[in-house]
């Protein structure tokens, strides 16, 4: 009989297998997991809003330089 790959993940730099976990573990697990995601979406929509508003004050620098 095989054995089956466990997956593994780490904590506090000490080594787990998820499919040790219990089943209250496995929801946080899931929720550390999700916040992660969250966190990655949040940081790349926080630089696209920089770069459009860095765009938007060059362009009014741009306009008002034009006018003097």
């Amino acid at each position: 009989m095989a054995k089956t790959k466990k997956t593994p993940f780490e904590l506090h730099e000490k080594e787990y297998f998820v499919e040790d976990l219990n089943e209250s573990q496995t929801i946080l697990l899931q929720h550390i997991g999700d916040l992660e995601r969250k966190t990655k979406q949040l940081l790349f929509n926080l630089d696209q809003l920089n770069v459009g508003k860095k765009a938007f004050a060059d362009k009014l620098y741009i306009d008002l330089i034009k006018e003097e």
